[in-house]
């Protein structure tokens, strides 16, 4: 993952920055990446190991034991190919990587504490890589009162950054402006107190 703590410390003084405008909370959560299983490259690998000797034996004179020493090294190579990380993400459809990491970001916001602050004003800023997914999810008390369509310009701004690999530039750009639209609605005020901590948490 091209982040340094460097980058950890940058966002978490653009954090404590933003909140110093408002009495929400923001969390920030950076995954590698969301779908990490292997099911699908195993079932690839064994259909065509499985296939294999429908095509070898009308046009080969192999024996049976030849056969079955290929289909298991097909078998094992191309799983081992398609465990790869980049290609067992790029077999995936591309709407089931975003419900996996929509599920990843939603467990990120229950496992972080959002819901548990006083007002319910908190937000969480979520990035997979692997899948180049970006969501910003709020908490009750926000959503009641911003609409979603207030936070695009944020997860454009995240995502932008994120195609030209500046994730933590991302991050700082998105906060600060995640920052204009809760000082709007819940601007700072007398006793705040931070709830959450300013940092971003890497999965």
């Amino acid at each position: 993952m091209p982040f340094q703590s460097e980058d950890s410390a940058r966002i978490s003084a653009a954090i404590h920055a933003a909140e110093a405008r408002t009495s929400g909370e923001i969390v920030c959560v950076l995954a590698r990446r969301s779908v990490d299983g292997t099911a699908l490259p195993v079932l690839i690998a064994a259909i065509v190991a499985l296939l294999l000797p429908w095509v070898l034996v009308p046009f080969t004179a192999l024996a049976v034991r030849q056969i079955l020493l290929l289909q298991v090294a097909t078998f094992l190579a191309l799983l081992v190919i398609l465990c790869q990380p980049r290609i067992r993400t790029a077999s995936i459809p591309r709407a089931t990587r975003r419900a996996v990491a929509h599920r990843v970001a939603m467990e990120q916001f229950m496992l972080r504490g959002i819901t548990r602050t006083r007002e319910r004003t908190a937000i969480l800023i979520f990035v997979s890589l692997a899948e180049r997914y970006a969501r910003i999810i709020a908490d009750d008390g926000i959503a009641a009162r911003v609409p979603k369509a207030e936070w695009q310009q944020a997860v454009d701004t995240l995502v932008g950054h994120m195609r030209e690999g500046r994730i933590a530039d991302g991050f700082v750009a998105a906060i600060d402006r995640c920052a204009g639209v809760l000082a709007t609605h819940f601007p700072a005020t007398e006793g705040d107190r931070d709830e959450l901590p300013d940092r971003i948490y890497l999965i």
